[in-house]
């Protein structure tokens, strides 16, 4: 039988319900979807590829979900380093945004994220920012796989001037990707702070009616939890569930300020929390719960959240990050383990977005959402557990292959899709003017 694609790795690390790792073992792919997994022998005999990769001493694996991004803010990476949250935000950040973003600085952050995403293994990311039309055209132009925000905010931006106004566009830029299976949208009002009742009802009406995904920060700081109650009597996480947002279908960013309470009432209404553990401990915004939330059932995923706030997209370095501070949060180091903490970078993801039965694990009839990781070299040596390693001791440099719906995006650490020289020039362009007007 002829296929497109035929993977021969070391190591099949499935992420799958038995957390299975195979070796001796080959994926074959057709048409974009993982045809079979079966021993390299077998495949052998059965398939005759248009394409066989054989990659000794590596790792094939899901993709990584990046849950929560805000890619344009990559021509903000160091600009503002070493402050807290809303001193970062009001003094900073709000203000080169409202200089800075516009239609081509959305597009060309976007492609400059994108294309260290794909060359940290990310194969899959969910975004909230501004002007998410030009985020498309980045995502179309390199062929990732991708959920864009649709942004609200309760004030007028150069992006939109009102409530509706914001809304529209987002359902407009909904319409336009109905028919592409690498992109879906998700509501993203922006938090409990910059959006108020009647907008989050209305919004909470159209995700119901469009079956969207709520995406958006919640319970990030201690101020922001004081201030809520200071003014309203109320916690953040109490107004979103009166107002009926809390569903299988939130998704709930940071979530750093939670009492034991809030934890059950996640669990029971399924709600997805979005951990963000560098941006969190960067902006000293607090830690997020992680074994509590896991221990009450709780689907918890992982995102880096924005450039300017991290100041990587490295979901490699994310999963280690998260185990480790799980840990000494939790004072139990048997917490959070390295099998858990992939799981939250894949499979939990791709739940969180409602994608779990296309990606997240390698399993028959799923989408070729799919990485490789050299594990052949001195610094992965002895190795005892190829899992514990891809948490514990492996860095992004080590990947070198990155396939979504079949298609190479990355071949031996080259982008196939996206032209780095460009990227690197756009780059250097955006730091000599937002650089000269910050001096």
């Amino acid at each position: 039988m002829q296929i497109d694609l035929l993977i021969k790795p070391t190591w099949i690390i499935t992420v799958n319900a038995a957390d299975q790792v195979l070796t001796d073992h080959a994926v074959a792919i057709h048409a974009g979807k993982i045809l079979a997994i079966l021993p390299v022998l077998e495949a052998e005999q059965i398939y005759q590829a248009v394409q066989t990769v054989v990659l000794p001493q590596q790792a094939l694996l899901p993709g990584l979900v990046n849950a929560h991004t805000h890619a344009a803010m990559s021509l903000l990476k160091g600009l503002a380093d070493d402050l807290p949250l809303m001193e970062w935000l009001q003094d900073h950040i709000w203000p080169a945004e409202r200089q800075w973003a516009d239609r081509q600085f959305v597009y060309e952050g976007s492609k400059l994220a994108i294309a260290e995403m794909i060359r940290s293994g990310t194969t899959c990311f969910n975004d909230m920012y501004f002007f998410a039309e030009e985020t498309l055209k980045a995502v179309q132009e390199s062929g990732i796989r991708a959920s864009l925000g649709m942004i609200l905010i309760d004030f007028p931006t150069a992006y939109a001037q009102d409530v509706e106004d914001y809304l529209q566009k987002g359902l407009s830029l909904c319409a336009s990707v109905e028919d592409n299976p690498l992109i879906q949208c998700c509501f993203a009002p922006h938090a409990p702070y910059t959006v108020s009742d009647q907008p989050l009802r209305q919004l909470h009406e159209l995700a119901e009616k469009l079956n969207l995904p709520i995406h958006i920060h919640v319970h990030e700081t201690a101020t922001e939890v004081q201030n809520a109650l200071a003014s309203t009597q109320e916690r953040p996480l109490a107004r979103l569930e009166r107002l009926g947002l809390l569903d299988r279908h939130f998704l709930a960013v940071h979530m750093t300020q939670l009492e034991t309470a809030e934890i059950d009432l996640l669990a029971a209404k399924g709600v997805n929390v979005i951990h963000c553990p560098e941006s969190n401990l960067k902006l000293a915004s607090g830690f997020c719960p992680v074994a509590k939330l896991l221990a009450a059932g709780v689907n918890v995923a992982l995102g880096t959240d924005g450039n300017a706030s991290n100041n990587d997209l490295d979901m490699l370095g994310e999963m280690r990050t998260a185990a480790l501070l799980a840990k000494a949060v939790a004072h139990d180091a048997s917490v959070v383990s390295a099998h858990e903490v992939l799981r939250m970078a894949t499979l939990n993801g791709a739940k969180a977005l409602g994608l779990e039965q296309e990606i997240g694990s390698i399993e028959l009839g799923k989408s070729a959402d799919l990485i490789t990781i050299n594990l052949g070299g001195l610094e992965s040596k002895p190795m005892y557990d190829p899992i514990s390693h891809l948490v514990y001791c492996t860095t992004r440099d080590q990947i070198t292959h990155v396939w979504v719906a079949g298609k190479l995006l990355l071949e031996q650490r080259k982008l196939s899709t996206l032209n780095e020289v460009e990227l690197i020039n756009s780059a250097q362009h955006w730091q000599s003017i937002i650089g000269e007007a910050a001096r």
